[in-house]
Parts: C-alpha cells; sequence; structure tokens
C-alpha cells in the first residue's frame, strides 16, 4: 500500500499553514511552521505570485495531505464524486470523510490520522463485527466500528483516549467512548468538515 514517509512537518511548510498532521506536537513551539513559516528547499523563502492553475493545484494538494492519501487514490475519488449526484466537490469530501481511517480519527479513537491508518492496517477495529484492516474502507450510514475485544486491553488507547477526550466529535458520528465504539448515524453535510479546504478549485482542476 502506497503512502508518503517523509517529513510530515514539511507537508505543512509546503502548504503554509498547519496541516496538524503530528497530533499534539502541532500546538506546541515544536512545530516546524512555528520556527520556519516558509516552504522547504533552497528557495523556500522566497515569495512566490501563484498562477490561477498554481492556486487550484496547492488546494488539491492541501486537501490530499489532510487525508493521507497520493494521487491515483485522490484521483479515483474524484471520479466517483464526478459519477454522483449532487456537488461534485461536496460529493467528494463526503467520500473522504467516510474513510474508516478518517472516522477512527474523527471519534478520538487516534490522535491523528495516520495513527488512525495504522491502527486499522494492524486490525484493532471491526464493523458490525467483522475485523476490517483497510483504511479506505468506506463507511456506511448505521455501521458500528469499535475497537476489536483483545485490543481493549492495550494500554495505547487509554492514552489516546486522554489526549482526545475533550476532542469535539461530529454530528454524523455517535462515540461511547467508555466503551470504545461508536456508529456512524449521517453522511456528513460539508458543514460538518472543519478543514480549511476550497473543494470548488479542486473540481476546476480536474475539469481541465
Amino acid at each position: 500500500m502506497a503512502r508518503y514517509t517523509g517529513s510530515s512537518c514539511r507537508l505543512c511548510r509546503r502548504e503554509g499553514q498547519k496541516l496538524f498532521l503530528k497530533g499534539e506536537r502541532c500546538y506546541g513551539g515544536k512545530c516546524a511552521l512555528s520556527r520556519r513559516a516558509y516552504a522547504p528547499g533552497q528557495h523556500g523563502a522566497a515569495k512566490k505570485k501563484l498562477s490561477e492553475y498554481g492556486v487550484q493545484l496547492r488546494e488539491k494538494q492541501k486537501a490530499k495531505r489532510f487525508y493521507g492519501i497520493l494521487e491515483s487514490q485522490f484521483r479515483k475519488y474524484f471520479e466517483i464524486a464526478d459519477s454522483k449526484k449532487g456537488i461534485t466537490g461536496e460529493v467528494l469530501l463526503q467520500l473522504l470523510e467516510t474513510r474508516l481511517d478518517n472516522v477512527v480519527y474523527r471519534m478520538g479513537f487516534g490522535t491523528t490520522r495516520a495513527e488512525s491508518r495504522q491502527l486499522v492496517t494492524h486490525g484493532h477495529f471491526e464493523i458490525n463485527g467483522k475485523r476490517v484492516n483497510i483504511p479506505s474502507y468506506l463507511t456506511k450510514v448505521g455501521e458500528a466500528i469499535e475497537v476489536c475485544e483483545k485490543s481493549r486491553k492495550s494500554p495505547r488507547f487509554k492514552e489516546i483516549l486522554d489526549i482526545t477526550g475533550s476532542k469535539v466529535v461530529p454530528k454524523w458520528i455517535e462515540v461511547d467512548q467508555e466503551n470504545l465504539k461508536g456508529r456512524v448515524v449521517a453522511l456528513p453535510a460539508r458543514d460538518d468538515v472543519d478543514l480549511p479546504v476550497q473543494e470548488h478549485l479542486i473540481v476546476e482542476l480536474y475539469s481541465k
């Protein structure tokens, strides 16, 4: 399974804003963007004026990096969204939000999307009683997601809940943190996606 293995902080610097890819570290003084608020590389500090294409490209790259997926998979999501009824950009975000690794992160069972992806890959979660280890699995309304019985004894989940316990859970998800389980109760609307992404620019980019 292809995934980005480089520095997460480098991605934030390239986009010029915090993508919160490293959880708690992003809120502290160790955040690389706070210390070096310019793009990485030899000419990163130079001011550049982006073209229309450049603005659209940066928006697409930012969305990909928020969800931790690469170009080929992101393009497939766009093609699926484009074939469905509704506003293509909003449907695209809806697909990305309902990925299992993102749902686990939204429920507070992972401190970052990267950690949630790893936990899913390692087989720590069940959907409707069946173990699922595919991070890209698209969850459906009514499906119950819970930590496997054996995994509940892991001290890591206690550590995660200590960090994410006060996290606001989106209204399209129900969570029972005490029993490490939750349920998708609705599909996310655009207002439920709190990421600073202008999805219409992504649609414009792919529509050229």
